[in-house]
């Protein structure tokens, strides 16, 4: 596929789709709770259908009516066991969180994506379960879908955190929540904390304290109305576009602002780029940004920020490619157990273009500013790749060509041609 260029930088506004992380949950919230859940601006993408079709595998009625999801619960106990292999397509999210939730049912079942997904290690969440009393083991591969799990009676745990993750920490609590006595998390660094805001909506009780969390399990829940924000990890693409684009003033209506998720605000800010908040709804955590053309600067982006930016680091890389000096990204070694390796594939495509980055063992070093040029390059399979790539393509008048764009339609099916609205023949 040819990317999409622009000479005059990209103007207008966009309705950014809907939180994928909230969108997942929200089914298996109300998937797991007693009566029925109607969840609003649902984010109909690859990866969030996946997550309804499993759970209609496991007997959940899920319709929709007027754009909206409508989930029947019955609780944990109305859960039933598959007819057949669980499909989680290519989301790591679905098959983590899942894999809580499965825990501690009556039954065994077995679970798969694709080849993608198939190759990722679930050995990080199968630990934890495992010392909570299930049985989990690879069928083919130890730590490798697709995977077996028996559901066992579970025991509240005390777990330290090896790494930040926000799939591992939502399974652990799935499973606390089926789970006798008290389950004590203890995270590395803080990350995105949806389903613990999400307990507390639907009824639940749980204690955070720092990066201590604390849940009495079993507890039962009940269903509610969720109303979905739009996904900061898409505009993510707009608000790097917008600020190395010259002539270029987007606005983006409601994305999510909590704040485990805004590192990207944050780490732009501290570049120099010109990002607005306005219309601030507090009840569902979201905000209209506007961001406008700005020169940026390198800068140095470690630790505690990096679980509030993870999926975003690949545009970010672009955004620094465009900066004045050396930009330097560390502790981000979970890139490399994402849809691809994020670190490599984000240094082999730019490079393909131009940029002067390299690799490291836990992130990238990137030296800007950098005429980028055409070139064939490959989202690797990966959604976020691919988005990145195809702001990179505006940069430069020369042909970029794009090998697996549908990789795309995982978390925005619409990209392509939203982005197409914001570019003009002459400037707003």
């Amino acid at each position: 596929m040819r990317l999409l260029t622009t000479k005059h930088g990209i103007n207008g506004k966009v309705v950014i789709p809907a939180d994928k992380s909230i969108s997942h949950r929200s089914i298996m919230f109300g998937a797991i709770s007693h009566g029925k859940t109607i969840v609003k601006n649902f984010l109909k993408a690859e990866d969030c259908l996946s997550t309804i079709e499993v759970f209609k595998q496991l007997g959940v009625r899920i319709t929709e009516e007027n754009e909206q999801i409508i989930i029947e619960g019955k609780g944990f106990e109305g859960l039933t066991a598959p007819s057949g292999r669980l499909n989680a397509g290519n989301s790591g999210t679905t098959m983590r969180l899942a894999l809580g939730i499965l825990a501690g049912r009556p039954f065994t079942s077995e679970i798969a994506g694709d080849a993608s997904l198939n190759r990722r290690p679930m050995q990080r969440v199968m630990q934890p379960l495992r010392e909570m009393g299930a049985e989990l083991h690879g069928i083919e591969h130890a730590d490798l879908p697709p995977l077996r799990v028996t559901g066992e009676m579970l025991q509240g745990i005390e777990y330290a955190m090896p790494i930040a993750s926000a799939q591992v920490k939502s399974a652990i609590l799935f499973a606390a929540l089926q789970a006798h006595g008290k389950t004590t998390i203890i995270e590395k660094e803080k990350s995105r904390n949806h389903t613990e805001e999400m307990i507390n909506q639907f009824g639940g009780k749980i204690k955070v304290t720092g990066k201590e969390i604390i849940l009495e399990g079993p507890q039962n829940l009940i269903g509610q109305e969720v109303t979905v924000p739009g996904d900061i990890s898409s505009a993510a693409f707009y608000l790097v576009a917008a600020t190395i684009l010259p002539n270029s003033e987007v606005l983006l209506e409601q994305v999510g602002i909590n704040p485990t998720r805004t590192g990207i605000l944050d780490i732009l800010a501290q570049m120099g780029a010109m990002i607005e908040t306005k219309r601030i709804d507090q009840k569902n955590q979201a905000a209209d940004l506007v961001v406008r053309s700005a020169a940026l600067t390198g800068c140095e982006i470690q630790g505690e920020i990096i679980p509030r930016l993870i999926d975003e680091l690949p545009i970010i890389a672009l955004a620094a490619t465009q900066a004045s000096g050396t930009t330097i990204i560390r502790d981000a070694q979970e890139l490399k157990v994402k849809e691809t390796n994020r670190i490599d594939a984000t240094a082999e495509e730019l490079t393909k273009m131009g940029a002067k980055i390299e690799p490291t063992e836990d992130g990238l070093i990137i030296h800007g500013p950098t005429t980028l040029h055409g070139a064939k390059v490959n989202s690797h399979g990966d959604h976020r790749i691919g988005m990145m790539l195809q702001i990179a393509a505006l940069l430069t008048d020369e042909p970029v060509e794009l090998i697996n764009p549908e990789a795309v339609n995982i978390s925005y099916p619409d990209f392509f041609s939203d982005l197409a609205k914001l570019i003009k023949e002459e400037p707003a």
